[in-house]
């Protein structure tokens, strides 16, 4: 199944209100002046898939693969987006990040406005906010290799329930704690994201949203989505001795 899913959109969850699909790593959610060459796009194959319109109510970062939840009609677009907007959605993801993480902590650092490399008309930024993210180990690694200036490296298996929605939040965050997640061409570090495309042959961000849960607004009772990560993330848990790690369900509703 999650060598069939790696690549392409699938459906893993539906009801008469809600699709939630897994996204593959490196496709864009929608049209976007990012990549106008682009002719693929999650928003897209999840209407094919569904046969009928559906209304996008949240975004992955391309480089991340997981779920994302759509509507099927306009009152469930307004019903989703007011449980995002107002924090009623449990998210958690999966990463691997450098260095051994804290066995588990909150990241409480404001953060700006991503504009997306842009600025205001007046010149100025984004406006600062308050973000917070919520993280535990999971697992972690010492491999004999010297990667930077240590005779080895190390690495950590992370779960992470980000507990505000600004944009690129989770790389930002761990950036700003000394462990950027593996992959990040952004807000990582080249050394170890050459030694995973070498090693591993993995040249993706390792980052993976794999559950959402909230309380369904038209049914009252509480939805969980639980989606574990595409085969490309999966190989490099494996070869860390992670795999049983990565895919196990994560408990719902701990903030």
């Amino acid at each position: 199944m999650m060598e069939e899913r790696e690549g392409t959109v699938s459906i893993i969850y539906r009801d008469p209100w809600f699709l939630a699909v897994h996204k593959p790593a490196g496709m864009l959610v929608h049209r976007s002046p990012l990549d106008t060459l682009e002719t693929r796009f999650a928003l897209q194959e999840a209407r094919n898939l569904a046969g009928c319109r559906l209304y996008l109510l949240h975004r992955l970062d391309r480089p991340t693969s997981g779920i994302l939840l759509f509507a099927a009609d306009k009152e469930g677009a307004r019903k989703g987006a007011e449980l995002f907007r107002n924090d009623g959605v449990d998210k958690v993801y999966l990463a691997v990040a450098r260095g051994w993480v804290p066995e588990e902590g909150i990241i409480d650092h404001p953060l700006a406005d991503d504009l997306g490399g842009l600025r205001k008309p007046d010149g100025s930024g984004g406006k600062i906010r308050e973000a917070r993210t919520g993280f535990r180990r999971l697992a972690c690694a010492e491999l004999p290799f010297a990667v930077s200036d240590h005779p080895t490296t190390r690495y950590s298996l992370a779960e992470i329930r980000p507990q505000s929605g600004r944009r690129r939040q989770i790389r930002r965050h761990f950036k700003h704690i000394f462990h950027p997640i593996v992959g990040d061409t952004t807000y990582g570090e080249g050394r170890h994201n050459r030694f995973f495309r070498e090693r591993f042959g993995c040249a993706r961000l390792m980052l993976a949203a794999v559950k959402l849960s909230f309380r369904h607004p038209f049914t009252g009772e509480r939805a969980e989505i639980f989606c574990p990560p595409e085969e490309s993330f999966l190989s490099v848990a494996g070869a860390l001795g992670w795999e049983e790690a990565a895919l196990r369900n994560p408990e719902s509703g701990l903030r």
